[in-house]
C-alpha cells in the first residue's frame, strides 16, 4: 500500500475542499469496505483520502415533506432495521439483506454501495475499468461469466455492483450532491450512473469534488419489491437482481418500473418489461409477460448467456413477491 495523508474534517465544507479537481488524486472514504480494498490492490492510489466519518449531517434516515430522506453516511445494517423503510421499501430491505454478510450491513454505508468501483475482475488486477490489454479486451476475449449481458457493443462490459441502485431508481429516488463552496446539486437517480468513455471517468455522474450526501425518495405507496439470484451467500454478488415497482390502481398495477442490476455497467431499466408490468390486468399475468419479454435486446458474451433465463426467473418472483 502507497502513503497517503488522511484527513477527517468535521464538516461537508472542508471535506469539499480537501478534493481534487481529477479522478485519483483523493478519494472519499466512507464505511471503507471497498477503498481499502481498492488501494490495498494498488487499483486506487490516493494522494489523499477525505473521511467522512465525523460529518454527523451525512447520517440518519427521516420523513420529510412527503420523502424519506436517507443520508449517505447511513449504514446499510440501519437502512434495513428502519421502520420507515421496512414499511415503504421492502425493495431496499430485502436488496440491503441479501449482501448476507455482518461484516458489510455494520461497516457498509448507504453512499458506498452506490458509489463503489466495478467487481470485474479484470479492472481488480490493473487492467483498468475496461478491462484491456493494449488495444485488445480481455473481457471480451476471456471469461467473461459475470460481465454485461445488455449493451455489450461499446468497451465498458462490467456490471454495475450496486444493491440498492436497481431499487431506488425503480422507486424514483433523487440524490444530492455537495460540491466546493455548498454548490449543491439533484441528479435522478437514473442519471446518477453512467457507463465511463475513458479510463478518466468515473462510474457515476459525480464531479472528482463533490460528494455524495442524501438520498431522497417519493412516498408514494408504491408496491415494490427485488429479488436477487445468488450462487451462494456471503460475501459473493449476485449473477442478476430484479427491482419492480407499481402503483396499484383498481386492483391492477399501474406506472410499472422494473430495472435489473449486475446485467449492464449501468443498472438496466427494462421498458418493455415496465410497460407490460403497467398493462397487466393481474400481478400474476404481469409476472408472466414482464418475463416474456425483459431480455428485449439483451446481447451476452460468449461465456454468459445463462444469465438470459436468470433474468426472466428474477424479474417473475420479484413481481410475485410484491404481493407477499
Amino acid at each position: 500500500m502507497n502513503s497517503f495523508e488522511y484527513a477527517t474534517p468535521d464538516s461537508l465544507k472542508e471535506a469539499t475542499a480537501m478534493l481534487g479537481q481529477k479522478w485519483g488524486e483523493t478519494e472519499v472514504l466512507a464505511g471503507g469496505t471497498d477503498l481499502i480494498t481498492c488501494i490495498k490492490q494498488h487499483v486506487a492510489a490516493p494522494k489523499r483520502v477525505v473521511s467522512l466519518k465525523k460529518i454527523k449531517d451525512l447520517r440518519g434516515i427521516r420523513e420529510s415533506r412527503g420523502e424519506l430522506q436517507i443520508g449517505a453516511m447511513t449504514r446499510l445494517r440501519e437502512l434495513a432495521e428502519d421502520r420507515d423503510v421496512q414499511r415503504n421499501f421492502p425493495s431496499l430491505v430485502m436488496a440491503a439483506k441479501g449482501i448476507g454478510s455482518p461484516q458489510i450491513l455494520a461497516l457498509g454505508t448507504v453512499g458506498g454501495d452506490l458509489c463503489q468501483r466495478p467487481r470485474c475482475w479484470y479492472f481488480r488486477n490493473g487492467f483498468g475499468v475496461f478491462g484491456k490489454e493494449g488495444n485488445s479486451s480481455l473481457v471480451r476475449e476471456g471469461d467473461n461469466r459475470f460481465h454485461a449481458i445488455f449493451e455489450t457493443d461499446g468497451d465498458a462490459l462490467f456490471v454495475n455492483p450496486s444493491s440498492l441502485a436497481p431499487a431506488l431508481i425503480a422507486l424514483g429516488a433523487r440524490f444530492s450532491a455537495e460540491g466546493p463552496n455548498g454548490k449543491r446539486r439533484e441528479i435522478s437517480a437514473s442519471d446518477f450512473f453512467q457507463a465511463p468513455k475513458s479510463e478518466m471517468e468515473r462510474e457515476t455522474a459525480l464531479n472528482p469534488n463533490e460528494i455524495l450526501t442524501r438520498i431522497s425518495i417519493p412516498m408514494r405507496n408504491l408496491k415494490n419489491a427485488t429479488y436477487e439470484i445468488r450462487h451462494r451467500h456471503g460475501l459473493d454478488w449476485p449473477y442478476v437482481t430484479a427491482s419492480v415497482a407499481y402503483a396499484e390502481r383498481n386492483g391492477r398495477p399501474a406506472e410499472g418500473q422494473v430495472v435489473l442490476g449486475h446485467v449492464a455497467a449501468t443498472p438496466w431499466r427494462s421498458r418493455a418489461a415496465s410497460n407490460a408490468l403497467s398493462q397487466a390486468e393481474s400481478i400474476e399475468k404481469a409476472a408472466t409477460w414482464c418475463a416474456d419479454v425483459v431480455t428485449e435486446g439483451a446481447k451476452p458474451l460468449s461465456k454468459n448467456a445463462y444469465k438470459l433465463q436468470m433474468v426472466k426467473a428474477a424479474v417473475r418472483r420479484a413481481v410475485l413477491a410484491t404481493k407477499a
